[in-house]
């Protein structure tokens, strides 16, 4: 046995041979199931598209750079469930491309954050963090409540998406089909066509940014913190997760 593996170890091609043959049956032992299974997301109700505003607001989060410091996915750990809630599920990030996971958290992980404050306090924090949380280290983002937001080629984008499995919908058969699957008022919020009103009336609706007289893109990042972790009720899940840390 000696012998043989000094000879495999003194020549490289045989080396790198076993190693690439080692790697492939490996592969093909992880991957070769995935086929065989109808869903590997589990069906969660309530998960959904973003609407074209959350889209524009995530865009922009991706292109700040907030997820080198935030992550959105919460660990199956007692001290994690018991600071943020229940942790993540596979399906709550079906619709993130890319997803938003994150590798460390320089500031709390967003995966719950949505609805935990107030429109008005997020703006607050994304102009001046320090002034609502003493001890933040977090930059200041102060262009976003002075950019008018850009949402032109919102369509595109959402056709993008589309390429990659979103279900927004440009046929009659696929607004049909997201009827039936999130109801009417969402199915028109996942229209292609309308992407731009539909992106206006929910901005103009809601006032993310405090300024009724503008879209600005600090209406679509408030938008998007605070749909995050709101799509599913957990209190279907909590009181059995949770009663094992009682």
């Amino acid at each position: 046995m000696k012998f043989t593996h000094e000879k495999i170890e003194i020549n490289v091609g045989l080396m790198m041979f076993l190693t690439m043959l080692a790697i492939g049956i490996g592969g093909l032992v992880e991957i070769v199931p995935l086929f065989y299974i109808k869903d590997t997301i589990e069906k969660v109700e309530g998960v959904r598209p973003y609407t074209p505003l959350e889209q524009r607001g995530r865009d922009i989060y991706t292109r700040e750079g907030c997820y080198l410091c935030h992550s959105q996915m919460i660990r199956p750990f007692r001290d994690e469930a018991m600071r943020y809630g229940h942790y993540s599920l596979a399906a709550e990030s079906q619709y993130d491309h890319p997803f938003q996971w994150g590798s460390k958290r320089t500031g709390p992980d967003l995966a719950r954050v949505g609805g935990k404050y107030n429109n008005q306090w997020h703006v607050q924090h994304l102009i001046a963090p320090r002034s609502v949380v003493p001890e933040s280290i977090m930059p200041n983002y102060p262009w976003l409540l002075k950019n008018d937001l850009d949402y032109s080629d919102m369509a595109d984008r959402m056709r993008a998406l589309k390429a990659v499995g979103v279900p927004y919908s440009e046929t009659e058969a696929e607004y049909q089909a997201n009827v039936e699957q999130f109801g009417q008022e969402a199915a028109d919020k996942f229209n292609i066509h309308t992407a731009e009103e539909t992106l206006l009336a929910e901005a103009q609706a809601n006032d993310f940014d405090g300024d009724p007289t503008r879209v600005t893109e600090m209406d679509a990042l408030v938008a998007y913190l605070q749909v995050l972790g709101t799509m599913v009720d957990f209190s279907k899940y909590d009181e059995g997760y949770f009663a094992e840390f009682r």
